[in-house]
Parts: C-alpha cells; structure tokens; sequence
C-alpha cells in the first residue's frame, strides 16, 4: 500500500470514528423520544428525521445509481439495515423503565466484538488466540448487567424472561449489524446508500405503526420536537460516517476502537434519563468494554 492509499484509509478510519460519538448520544435519546411517542411511533419520527437530515445534506440516490450497485449491497444489506434499526430502536422503546433500556442498549453495543469474530469466521481478519478470552469476557459483562445482584443464570434468565419480546430484539440488532458491517465492506463498491436504506426504515416502521391496534395519539412538546431533531441529525451523521468508513477504512480498528462506546453510551444514556444504574451494570459495562479491547489487541498488525 502506497503512501497516497495508506493516508486516504487512515482519514476514512477517522471519519468512521466519529459514528462513535454520534451513536453514543442515541440510546438514551430513542428511549426519551419513545416515551410521549410510542416505541413503534417514536421510531418512525426519528428515522423520517434522518432521512430528511441525509437527503438535505448528500442527497438519497435515484434509480440510475441503484442500477449500478451490487445486488448484494442494494438488496441484502438494505434488508439488513432495516431489520437492524427496527430491532435496537422498538427495542430500547419496549423497555419496561429506562434502567432496563440501557441495558438493551449495552446489548447492542456486543456488535464491535462479533464485527471482528465474523470477520475472522469469514477469513476477512486474522487475530490471535487471545480474540476468544476477549468475546467471553463481553458476554461474561452482560450476563453481569442482566443478572443483577443475585448472579445467577437462573436469575438472568428470569430478567430476560420479564421482557423476551425486547431483549430478544436487542440480541437480534447485536448479531444483524456486524453481518451488515462485513458485507456492505465487500459489496458496497464505494457506493453510500445509508440515506435510501434509513429512508426505506422510515417507510417500514410508519407502515407499522399504522398497522398496530393501539391509540395512535403522539404527545409532542417542543422538547420532544428538539429530541426527535438530535436524535435523527445524530443517526444521519453517524451512519453516513461508519459507511464511509467501513468501505475505504481499516474495519478492525474501527470496530474494536469503538469500545469507548458502551462506556460513551451508558453515561450519555445516565446523562439524558437521569438514571443511576447499580453497581452490577457498571461492572458489566466495565467487563464489555475490556473484552472488546482485548479483542482488538488480538487484530493488530495481522492484517
């Protein structure tokens, strides 16, 4: 790699960075936004948001670019986004108490350590031995943060018994976008369709929301307004950022540097929803950050 390519990768490394600070800020927004919203109806706003912030900002490409995407890109990973979003943002919207959707949120935040295991699955990385201890000690902090005092599996099991339908979503998002990360890397050819993809979210989660049999009556308030405003720039921003850099950028450190996120996100999330979780979340967020830290260790300088 020439010196020209190596600093074009470097720069799209840090520019897939900043998605970090940006997801960082999401979580304990899509939960404040979900409360006079709705989980489905919230969800909705945020992304229509989103998808205006992109389309004003870089424009959402029209048919002419679709023809010219791979069919895998346009058509596989665009699934794959879509599921993913609906998955973490109905998820932390259909979380009992805010306490409970940080946990959903540190959930979602396993994605950095499965990005690399798959990569490595996939013969698209080569780490060291050490990767696994790493990945057993991510899961090792989350059954920490579920079990709660009582540290038990049996105890665990009866906390994610208390809300399957939400936390089975939050493990869903967790495995969907390391798979979505990997293949837009190899199938995205340098093109960026993250606006058609949270625009096709937008169309999915409004059509819905109008199918669910529920009171459809949203609560709006100008802090709602200004939530639902953050919250969709937020997402743009950070999803147009991690595009680029998966694509022209080194994904291992992108993806294991983004520990600082589950540390960023549950004290941005404490932050918004005036929440103090216990001890034993602290200690899991603490377990999940070191795991995926000792799981980018293994990657260095193997590729």
């Amino acid at each position: 790699m020439n010196s020209s390519s190596s600093s074009v990768q470097t720069r799209a490394t840090a520019i897939g960075l900043l998605a970090v600070l940006c997801w960082s800020c999401t979580v304990g927004l899509m939960r404040a936004i979900a409360e006079p919203l709705g989980a489905v109806g919230g969800a909705a706003c945020l992304y229509s948001m989103a998808a205006v912030c992109i389309a004003l900002t870089r424009g959402i490409q029209g048919p002419r670019q679709w023809r010219s995407m791979h069919p895998v890109y346009f058509w596989g990973c665009g699934a794959l986004f879509v599921v993913y979003e609906i998955c973490l943002s109905v998820a932390v919207g259909l979380a009992d108490d805010r306490s409970q959707a940080m946990e959903i949120g540190l959930i979602n935040y396993l994605w950095p350590s499965l990005t690399i295991v798959l990569a490595v699955l996939c013969k698209q990385q080569s780490a060291r031995w050490w990767l696994w201890p790493g990945v057993a000690l991510c899961l090792w902090g989350l059954a920490r943060v579920l079990a709660g005092d009582a540290f038990s599996a049996r105890s665990m099991w009866s906390h994610v018994q208390g809300n399957p339908v939400a936390y089975g979503m939050a493990f869903a998002a967790a495995l969907l976008w390391p798979a979505y990360s990997l293949l837009a890397r190899r199938f995205g050819g340098g093109f960026n369709a993250v606006g058609l993809f949270v625009l096709w979210t937008a169309l999915a989660l409004w059509i819905k929301w109008l199918m669910l049999d529920v009171d459809k009556t949203m609560d709006w308030s100008v802090i709602t307004g200004v939530q639902v405003f953050l919250v969709g720039a937020l997402t743009a921003l950070g999803y147009s950022c991690w595009e680029h850099g998966i694509q022209h950028g080194k994904l291992a450190i992108m993806a294991a540097a983004s520990y600082f996120t589950p540390v960023l996100s549950a004290l941005m999330a404490s932050a918004l929803l005036q929440v103090l979780p216990g001890w034993s979340f602290w200690q899991g967020v603490a377990l999940v950050t070191l795991g995926s830290l000792i799981c980018w260790m293994a990657t260095r300088r193997m590729g």
